[in-house]
């Protein structure tokens, strides 16, 4: 087994193409085509972690953040990226991040948060626009079923929890080769008419070079004619953050005490209780000041989330509750995530959850 083979299973459940600009997610140290001794996940790549792989054999580290995010200009050991990444070339371990693309995926980081408080009726709180596109082909009526099973196959037809989704239209396509040719129907110099079918079909972005290149194996023509299109629509389970409900109303004091013990936490940070049953909740892992404005449009009672600034909490404007429980507290079932995906697919090498806690922040009581 590879690296490249535990990259390719991350990246099905969370595509880079899902990361953001401003990202740095993947493999930022090491080979892919390295064989694979074993797995270390852990919410943060620290040279701490790199030690605990090169003790317990392992030549792969997992981690959520990227341990490089910025530009390196020196490697020479003067803070904590730079010792890790001296850790890590040093000892031949490679280092995998997933970031914002698990973010971004409904069933990612958002969805342990909120498999944590038993959380239902979970829905995407800011879709992701422009991630679909939609493939067009024109294809002989009895050889459409072919094309149509070889675009499947290869990812395209996926609406929400439908698959094989497409629409065909019949009509009259028209076509002359010259002396070159070998047409599949008609005669070389000749125009010919072919009753034809035309079919539409949606697919991720990211996978568009593999649809293609599936369609064009199964096409009859010489010269397949195809027309792929960038969708405006948002893509069903794909954006930041999550809304969703509790299976029964809470008063505000219960749900901040079930917040503080499912997630182990020392202390919350909130707005003013607004003295109102607690139904809808909206989450973001990490930093997610960026949502307040789409818990609000969503209705939602309490918005939990990490890392809040002081003027942040002012927006919530007496509408909702805003509860920051940390930045590393509300991601630290990522790990557990990414050892259940690993762990279920790879069962011939060890998949580990790191015991070095990588949370730089303490709490004086």
């Amino acid at each position: 087994m590879k690296i490249a083979d535990i990259i390719a299973q991350l990246e099905r459940i969370a595509p880079p193409s899902l990361q953001e600009s401003y990202d740095n997610a993947g493999l930022l140290t090491g080979d892919a085509s390295w064989p694979c001794t074993g797995i270390v996940c852990s919410l943060d790549a620290t040279a701490e972690v790199v030690q605990e792989a090169i003790d317990k054999g392992c030549n792969l580290v997992v981690a959520h953040h990227p341990v490089i995010f910025g530009g390196l200009k020196k490697i020479n050991g003067k803070n904590y990226v730079e010792k890790t990444i001296i850790s890590a070339i040093k000892h031949d371990i490679a280092i995998y991040a997933i970031h914002t693309n698990l973010d971004n995926v409904i069933t990612g980081v958002n969805a342990f948060m909120a498999d944590r408080l038993g959380l239902i009726n979970r829905k995407v709180l800011a879709p992701k626009y422009a991630t679909l596109r939609k493939l067009f082909t024109f294809v002989p009526v009895a050889q459409a079923e072919q094309v149509r099973t070889a675009i499947f196959s290869a990812g395209a037809g996926h609406i929400g929890h439908y698959s094989e989704c497409s629409f065909a239209t019949e009509g009259t396509g028209s076509f002359k080769g010259d002396d070159t040719t070998n047409p599949f129907v008609g005669t070389p110099g000749t125009r010919h008419y072919e009753n034809e079918l035309k079919i539409e079909a949606v697919f991720p972005a990211y996978l568009q070079q593999g649809i293609v290149q599936a369609m064009i194996a199964a096409h009859p023509y010489e010269e397949v004619a195809y027309d792929v299109v960038e969708l405006a629509n948002p893509q069903p389970g794909i954006g930041s953050g999550l809304v969703a409900e509790l299976p029964e109303p809470l008063e505000e004091t219960v749900f901040l005490t079930l917040l503080k013990q499912q997630f182990e936490l020392v202390c919350i940070r909130h707005t003013p209780l607004r003295g109102r049953p607690v139904k809808k909740i909206a989450l973001c892992g990490g930093a997610g000041s960026f949502l307040i404005s789409k818990a609000l449009g969503a209705g939602a009672d309490f918005f939990v989330t990490g890392d809040m600034k002081y003027h942040e909490f002012f927006d919530a404007n007496g509408r909702l509750v805003i509860a920051d429980i940390g930045h590393y507290e509300s991601e630290q079932f990522t790990i557990d995530l990414l050892v259940a995906v690993l762990r279920e697919k790879f069962t011939t090498f060890a998949v580990l959850k790191t015991e070095v806690n990588t949370n730089p922040v303490r709490y004086f009581l």
